[in-house]
């Protein structure tokens, strides 16, 4: 990879190098490899915790590929798309259901076993094994969506793309996103996180653990099982004061049961909305 990565440096520094054969092949090797699963942007440490890798260089070739495009119509039954980037296909070989009018674009990763209710995952995302994207969720350019995962109704999830961000959104295996939640700006959700509906969360938002006696502070770091609802914070301004919004951690999943029945529980008894 060192090869493609010095390609892809050069070519971000200096754009005349699109015009070369070696460099657009370079960027086309990048974005086959992020389809097929067999690279990633960002890829987790060795480590538990928020201890990723984030390939600064693979995102870059996901940017570049859009300059080397051209435009064209792409008819799909009944459907006429006009656009730079190919849709996925092959679901069937890859394990993956997607139900109409669902839409994948290539060079995104759909591990077997992903469900696609009529929603949208863009280029460069990683998402993982038995995982639901559902009704309207949309998964952005880049973001690494773990193992059954549960992205609710109307999710958004934030991409690397406009505006380029340093890092993509992390939503780590079996985290469950409640409906209309949005995540942006390179956050990062912790394993079976429980997100309440609703929550915003960006790579500022202050996020605030209110089950000690002390309340304790992350920014856009959501700690695994960490069951999270939407607050709001005083704030003094030249008007008057308002308040903000924040995020507040109100409890944990049970780490003596299962997944289901910890979510379950976790639902239940802090009577979050999802």
């Amino acid at each position: 990879m060192s090869e493609l990565q010095t390609l892809i440096e050069a070519a971000w520094t200096d754009r005349s190098l699109l015009q070369q054969a070696a460099t657009t092949e370079a960027i086309q090797h990048v974005i086959e490899e992020l389809d097929k699963g067999r690279l990633r942007v960002a890829q987790p440490g060795t480590t538990e915790g928020a201890d990723w890798q984030v390939n600064d260089w693979v995102k870059k070739a996901v940017i570049l590929y859009f300059p080397i495009r051209q435009m064209e119509t792409i008819e799909v039954g009944p459907f006429e798309f006009r656009d730079k980037m190919q849709l996925k296909t092959n679901y069937e070989q890859q394990g993956v259901r997607v139900v109409p009018p669902a839409v994948a674009r290539y060079g995104a990763y759909l591990a077997p076993g992903v469900i696609m209710m009529p929603s949208y995952v863009n280029i460069g995302a990683w998402v993982g094994e038995g995982t639901m994207v559902d009704t309207w969720a949309t998964v952005g350019s880049c973001a690494q969506i773990g193992a059954g995962v549960h992205l609710s109704g109307g999710v958004g999830i934030g991409g690397v793309l406009e505006p380029v961000q340093a890092a993509p959104v992390i939503v780590e295996d079996g985290a469950f996103v409640g409906s209309r939640s949005i995540l942006v700006e390179g956050c990062f959700v912790g394993k079976e996180a429980v997100i309440g509906a609703g929550v915003t969360i960006t790579g500022s938002t202050r996020i605030i653990d209110v089950t000690g006696s002390e309340p304790k502070e992350y920014r856009g770091y959501v700690p695994a099982r960490s069951v999270v609802i939407p607050g709001s914070l005083p704030k003094q301004f030249p008007a008057g004061e308002y308040h903000v919004p924040c995020a507040l951690i109100i409890g944990q999943r049970k780490p003596s049961t299962d997944l289901k029945t910890s979510l379950n529980d976790a639902l239940r008894e802090h009577n979050v909305a999802v």
